[in-house]
């Protein structure tokens, strides 16, 4: 009896294990891309200006394309300029022209929204879309 109850113990522990990691067996791997591609609001010092950005396609590991519109040069001068997102292993994102340089850098806020540090002024958020 105690040899079933361990039995069904094992089957119900695997069968939580297979629907948490949604029945492949398998966990997230690190060269998955943290966040998924998305729509995002550049909104300066509270609502002062705004703009949309998209996050594209991962083109390695942790650099997606990046799609900024005109208008976002009114948020911060400069960023109109950006065309990848790099997202590193401590969560922070940074926008750059190369891929390399970032324009502004921005750390993890309340759930997926980020701020910006660098540079100091204006302080950004950067939000999902909801559209």
């Amino acid at each position: 009896m105690k040899a079933l109850a361990a039995l069904m113990a094992v089957a119900a522990l695997f069968g939580s294990v297979q629907l948490f990691h949604g029945g492949s067996g398998e966990g997230r791997t690190a060269d998955e891309p943290t966040q998924a591609p998305g729509d995002y609001r550049l909104v300066a010092n509270g609502d002062e200006a705004s703009c949309a950005v998209k996050r594209g396609t991962e083109v390695s590991h942790g650099l997606s394309l990046l799609t900024v519109t005109a208008n976002c040069r009114q948020v911060l001068p400069g960023i109109e300029r950006a065309k990848f997102w790099r997202e590193q292993d401590d969560g922070t994102v940074t926008f750059s022209a190369n891929g390399i340089d970032p324009i502004v850098t921005f750390g993890v806020a309340d759930g997926h929204d980020y701020e910006s540090y660098a540079p100091a002024l204006p302080l950004l958020s950067l939000a999902a879309s909801s559209d």
